[in-house]
């Protein structure tokens, strides 16, 4: 059995009609100013953002707003997001919205302070404090970001992201109100439910997974896979969304005890350079890498298992073999269903790039040695061609 920590100081609220609440919350702690950070369509899509307001308004609580997150945000952003707080004296930080947004919030969270910028978090994340207390307010289904330690930025002049990993990122409180993914268009469904699939498919598969990331990751996992499809495409099937919304958390969970892999690792040059979204990368990838661990024993195992949880209906496969090949096949079949393109093509990405993204790829070790098949140059590259 592997060692595994894990540290999970955070209030979960789950629930219809709770982020009505959220200013009471605030208030009742304390909280008299707050620093609003959302993106670009989800969170006003939705409605969140005008209930959060509304709730901050009637609870007394001041606040101002920094919009416009993009996807795969940069770390500028967050220097942004500092001086803004302390321009106005922010005692709580408040994202709503997608990964994107949460995780250029959390970065945010610790540095708000002279001790340190984020030059020295890329070297040294261990440093990071954390300077002001962050409620996160999720609007997708599947990043897990709102309860990680993570924080993904692209750093420009690397063409590349980079992950700030410290527990002080990890949130204060999680609100996750039932309504928030109703109106989520199906693209954006799409490509964060099949982010929270590699969180836990990826975590059940890594070298460090335990008992405890195996509990979430597979529950996580069971219900993405039965639920996932309906949920994107029905606007009205409420049941499977907040399944999804359950799931994505699990995920998130499993990442804090384990860790991702290749898929993740290799998909970051995706984001980093073409602005590839990031569970739209992390689909592309999905099945061939998961094909390719699924050579490694171990990796074939953990996949039988996880087709024996998971596969509910028409269970005819009897051998490891069969279940393995069975799960990868259920991969490529949501990713297609779901209208997922499956090739740098489609991003206008040229052959001759090929070797920087290996370089870029193979740059990412923080996550490739949590792959159970030790992943080579040549393997990316492989890996690499066969999306392109």
């Amino acid at each position: 059995m592997n060692d595994f920590s894990l540290y999970s100081p955070t209030r979960f609220v789950f629930g219809r009609k709770v982020t009505d609440k959220v200013g009471e919350t605030l208030s009742v702690s304390g909280h008299r100013r707050a620093l609003i950070v959302y993106g670009r369509g989800s969170a006003v899509r939705c409605g969140t953002l005008v209930r959060v307001r509304a709730s901050l308004d009637a609870a007394g609580v001041e606040h101002i707003g920094l919009g416009g997150v993009r996807p795969n945000p940069e770390i500028g952003l967050a220097r942004e997001g500092v001086e803004l707080a302390r321009a106005n004296d922010a005692d709580i930080i408040l994202p709503v919205g997608g990964g994107s947004v949460m995780d250029a919030a959390k970065l945010a969270s610790v540095l708000v302070t002279d001790d340190y910028g984020v030059k020295e978090l890329l070297d040294n994340p261990g440093m990071a404090q954390k300077c002001v207390p962050i409620v996160l307010i999720p609007t997708t289904a599947g990043t897990g970001a709102e309860v990680t330690p993570n924080a993904i930025v692209a750093v420009p002049e690397k063409e590349l992201k980079v992950g700030i990993v410290n527990e002080n990122m990890i949130a204060d409180y999680v609100i996750l109100d039932a309504r928030m993914i109703k109106n989520l268009p199906r693209k954006i469904a799409a490509a964060t439910g099949v982010d929270a699939l590699a969180h836990c498919i990826e975590c059940f598969t890594s070298n460090k997974a335990n008992p405890f990331s195996d509990l979430y990751a597979l529950e996580g996992l069971d219900l993405i896979l039965n639920n996932i499809e309906k949920a994107c495409d029905d606007p009205d099937a409420m049941a499977e969304k907040n399944r999804m919304q359950i799931a994505a958390y699990y995920g998130g969970l499993a990442i804090t005890a384990s860790g991702t892999t290749a898929v993740h690792a290799l998909s970051y040059p995706l984001g980093g350079k073409y602005h590839i979204a990031h569970g739209v990368s992390n689909a592309i990838l999905l099945a061939p890498v998961m094909r390719f661990n699924s050579e490694h024993p171990a990796v074939k195992e953990r996949l039988a298992v996880a087709y024996d949880r998971c596969c509910h209906e028409n269970k005819t496969c009897t051998t490891v073999d069969e279940k393995a090949a069975w799960m990868i096949a259920r991969l490529e079949a949501i990713v297609k269903h779901l209208d997922i393109p499956t090739s740098l093509k489609e991003f206008g990405v040229p052959a001759e790039d090929l070797e920087g993204l290996v370089e870029s790829g193979m740059q990412v070790q923080r996550l490739l040695v949590n792959n159970m098949r030790p992943v080579t140059a040549d393997d990316a590259r492989k890996l690499y061609q066969e999306i392109m």
